[in-house]
């Protein structure tokens, strides 16, 4: 049965009266005191992973059974916890300007051992996927794809993988973003150079520490942002309510920053963490009018195995009814299987800025 909107757990802000030296020492550094839990969590990756690779490119100490252990720190311990870091403070930066050199610490020397290249996710997530919203547009948009089928997931993910740049470069000049596009090939080509060179290093501890968690991490981004926008309403897909989801009261939530209040996010893309579980509270009669889908004690990655799986009667479960007449599970899988439907090259085509420009100037040339 799906279930009504119950209290909210996840994080919210809870000021202190007092703190101590080192507290106050960073909360002079930074922007916003809420966003402390980043210095502790970059302090903790910067002292354990980064010495653990360190350790693995030791001569001749390196053998692969060390590689699950160095993985269990990185996958298990860190790395969804800094992936929604780099996202919060890639949408707002953590330092104060007059340190804002301190800014690239996050991007620039932890992302390359959690996989990611330097300032690529941001340049991605900030400068496109925010600027086009799941619309056709958007060089992640999942509109084009049946978003329960797992062939169509594949078809999707090789082509971010192995296309991702080229399409970015493109877009990036269409734009005429001349530095970002510089920005986001300095560290991507930078990162492959790194992992190149290291290879002749060492190849085990570069695969360990660099390429496989590169690979590693794509898959579970696009995994997440499938998740977040599998269910895209077919005659609103310009409306955030109905072309995200958001989940409540889980793991993942306090675990990461609240990463599951996309809508609200989506809403007002620089809104702050702790301020999402009152967005929703404050603001439930538009997720209502809306028919927002909600789930309770999931997160995306669970939504997109899901679907994978077609594991609707599950969903439907965790599914929170918003509405006074609860719905039926039949009603709410039929809910889900109309926001899951691929959209024609008929509609991606009435939904892109590109093709709408497009046919203007061909009207006008006429």
């Amino acid at each position: 049965m799906s279930r009504p909107l119950a209290a909210i757990t996840d994080p919210r802000f809870t000021p202190k009266d007092r703190r101590n030296g080192v507290e106050r020492f960073f909360l002079g550094l930074i922007n916003d005191e809420r966003d402390l839990p980043f210095i502790w969590l970059s302090i903790q990756m910067t002292v354990t992973i980064l010495p653990a690779a360190a350790l693995l490119y030791a001569p001749g100490l390196f053998r692969w059974w060390m590689a699950p252990l160095y993985w269990a720190l990185v996958f298990l311990v860190f790395i969804d916890r800094y992936m929604l870091m780099l996202h919060n403070t890639s949408h707002r930066k953590l330092f104060k300007r007059r340190y804002k050199i301190l800014n690239q610490w996050i991007p620039l020397v932890i992302g390359p051992f959690c996989g990611q290249s330097p300032w690529t996710y941001e340049v991605h997530h900030i400068t496109m996927h925010h600027a086009e919203g799941n619309l056709p547009d958007d060089l992640s948009s999942t509109m084009g794809y049946q978003r329960d089928s797992l062939i169509d997931w594949l078809k999707y993910f090789f082509r971010f993988f192995l296309f991702i740049m080229p399409e970015m470069a493109m877009y990036q000049l269409r734009k005429k973003r001349y530095s970002v596009l510089r920005k986001m090939l300095v560290g991507e080509v930078g990162f492959i150079a790194l992992c190149v060179g290291l290879s002749f290093v060492n190849l085990g501890a570069t695969l360990t520490v660099f390429i496989i968690p590169f690979v590693a991490i794509r898959v579970l981004m696009m995994a997440g942002n499938w998740g977040q926008h599998a269910f895209v309403d077919p005659d609103e897909p310009d409306n955030d309510y109905k072309s995200s989801i958001t989940c409540i009261n889980g793991r993942y939530n306090r675990r990461c920053f609240n990463d599951g209040y996309h809508i609200s996010h989506h809403l007002v893309a620089n809104r702050h963490w702790t301020d999402h579980v009152a967005e929703l509270e404050d603001h439930v009669d538009a997720y209502r009018e809306n028919d927002a889908i909600i789930f309770e004690g999931i997160d995306f990655f669970l939504v997109w195995l899901l679907l994978m799986t077609k594991r609707y009667d599950v969903l439907a479960d965790r599914f929170v009814e918003l509405r006074e007449e609860p719905r039926s599970k039949e009603e709410i899988i039929a809910l889900f299987e109309r926001r899951l439907t691929k959209f024609s090259p008929e509609k991606l085509a009435a939904y892109s800025k590109r093709a709408q420009r497009a046919e203007a100037q061909a009207a006008a040339a006429s």
